[in-house]
C-alpha cells in the first residue's frame, strides 16, 4: 500500500500557495492550507513596523496564532510536506500551531519555504522543538519550475 502524502502550508501572500501546488501535483499529495483564524493585513505583514502583528508574533516564543479549521484526517498520512514562508530566518508562529495541533509521532515531515532573500535559516531545527515527527531536510522552493520540484519531490525516502 503506498504511503499517503500531505502538502499542508501557511501562505500569507501567495507566493508559498503556488509552491505547494505544484509540489502536491508532483508528489501525488493531498493539499491542506494552514489559514489563520483572523486573516492577515497587509499592515499586519509590515515586518519593518515594531508594532506589526507579525513581528509581535514573532517577537514572542510563546505566540500561538489561531488556525481556521483542522484536518480531521490527519492519522491517515505518512508523510507531511509543510510549507511556509521565512518569517524572521525560521517557522511563522501559525505553524507552530499547526504542529502542536497534531500528534505527529512516527511521521516525516518534510519542509519547503519561500522566501524574498533568505534561506532556511534555523526553521528545519526549530520544527524538530514543536513536533515528535521525523524532520528531513528542507528546501527553497521559490522560483523552482515545474521540473525542479517534480525532481526533488522524485529525489526524497521519507
Amino acid at each position: 500500500m503506498a504511503q499517503k502524502k500531505l502538502v499542508a502550508y501557511f501562505s500569507a501572500t501567495g507566493t508559498t500557495r503556488a509552491a505547494a501546488q505544484k509540489l502536491a501535483a508532483a508528489a501525488g499529495a493531498d493539499l491542506f492550507e494552514i489559514r489563520p483564524a483572523q486573516p492577515y493585513t497587509a499592515a499586519d505583514l509590515d515586518w519593518t513596523n515594531k508594532r506589526s502583528r507579525s513581528t509581535l508574533e514573532m517577537n514572542d516564543p510563546a505566540s500561538r496564532p489561531a488556525i481556521a479549521g483542522k484536518l480531521d484526517n490527519m492519522g491517515d498520512y505518512e508523510t507531511i510536506f509543510l510549507g511556509f514562508p521565512i518569517w524572521w530566518y525560521t517557522v511563522p508562529a501559525i505553524v507552530r500551531t499547526f504542529l502542536e495541533s497534531y500528534d505527529l509521532s512516527g511521521r516525516t515531515v518534510v519542509p519547503f519555504a519561500t522566501s524574498g532573500g533568505s534561506g532556511l535559516g534555523r526553521s528545519a531545527k526549530e520544527l524538530a522543538t514543536y513536533c515528535s515527527a521525523r524532520i528531513l531536510p528542507g528546501k527553497m522552493l521559490t522560483g523552482a519550475s515545474d521540473g525542479e520540484i517534480r525532481s526533488w519531490a522524485a529525489s526524497l525516502r521519507p
